[in-house]
């Protein structure tokens, strides 16, 4: 159950409450919000009169529920916005990692022709082996925090764990949770705690309620500007390196108020399936897409395999935009 308590409620009362209906409190303009388990079904009846509106809800995917927000979540970049009344799709492009100040040179001033915004590479890198490239770190963030001064872009980059966190959340304007952190409770928590737009990966072997409901753990802690990004699942087949749930898509579309990201590059895993797998899923009306691009993939030191070289990616670009219009999105 989401409670509303009245305007005229002080925090230490607010509190009070909260501890004794077991709730997660935040405030919401000059407003308490509780969020209590959802086999809450009535407010106790000695609170009534502090409650302006309850909300109640069949499971915890809560604050995410369309049965809570009917609107898909907004949320405000620097001189646009995705989800609410907008008509945009957000599309996110850059290499896999950062791999020197040349590489991500060359990557921004491609997203600037194009006129993008929005330009992703991982510093932290979680890797499957410990002998593959780890990233550079905090000497990469600093090297996006200086191409995004220069070019005036969006920058995304990924969290790995919680030991480097703030330094993420401090250099970037949108923080990714990859896939493999989508259960680090330490993560999500510190980025409910601030208030820059997160991009959450969905788990590869997680269903679509552990999904939303990790996405709960940043929203019940105050941050309501989170999108959901889709990045395939695994499943028995071996030829892709997974399978992008474009049903579980449709779902979140019904059902929860947030924005959805799709990422074909992780999902298909081969640079010559992600152009198709994209047509798809702009022909979905989504709310962005995240594609991974490098100026020579052949050298790249990590995702070699489905990094798009530059004109692969304007040729998909270009064919993207007749289906976003088809269904009333504009790429950004």
């Amino acid at each position: 159950m989401i409670i509303h308590l009245k305007k005229n409620i002080k925090e230490p009362e607010a509190k009070k409450i909260a501890k004794l209906t077991e709730s997660i409190i935040y405030k919401k303009n000059n407003f308490f919000i509780l969020i209590t388990p959802s086999k809450l079904k009535e407010p106790p009846v000695e609170f009534k009169n502090k409650i302006a509106d309850y909300f109640t809800m069949e499971n915890d995917m809560q604050l995410s529920s369309k049965n809570y927000s009917k609107k898909t979540r907004e949320i405000n970049f620097k001189n646009f916005s995705i989800g609410g009344n907008s008509n945009k799709t957000l599309l996110i492009t850059g290499p896999c990692s950062v791999e020197s100040i040349d590489q991500i040179t060359k990557s921004a001033e491609f997203v600037k022709e194009l006129n993008l915004t929005t330009l992703r590479a991982g510093c932290y890198k979680p890797r499957t082996s410990p002998y593959s490239f780890q990233g550079l770190g905090l000497e990469g963030l600093k090297i996006l925090s200086k191409i995004k001064k220069k070019y005036n872009l969006n920058i995304i980059s990924e969290v790995r764990d919680a030991s480097h966190v703030d330094e993420v959340i401090e250099h970037v304007d949108i923080i990714q949770i990859g896939a493999k952190a989508m259960y680090d409770h330490g993560i999500l928590k510190k980025c409910g705690k601030q208030n820059k737009p997160v991009l959450l990966k969905r788990g590869f072997g997680s269903n679509l309620k552990e999904f939303i409901q990790a996405a709960e753990f940043i929203l019940s802690g105050g941050n309501e500007n989170v999108m959901l990004c889709e990045r395939g699942i695994r499943t028995f087949e071996t030829y892709t390196r997974f399978t992008l749930d474009l049903c579980g898509v449709s779902y979140i579309k019904e059902y929860t108020n947030l924005p959805i990201i799709l990422d074909t590059s992780h999902a298909m895993g081969y640079s010559y399936g992600v152009p198709d797998l994209t047509r798809a899923c702009v022909a979905m009306g989504i709310d962005g897409l995240l594609i991974e691009s490098h100026p020579n993939p052949k050298i790249a030191k990590s995702d070699a395999a489905q990094q798009l070289d530059f004109n692969e990616f304007k040729n998909m670009f270009n064919s993207l935009k007749p289906i976003a219009k088809a269904v009333g999105k504009d790429i950004i």
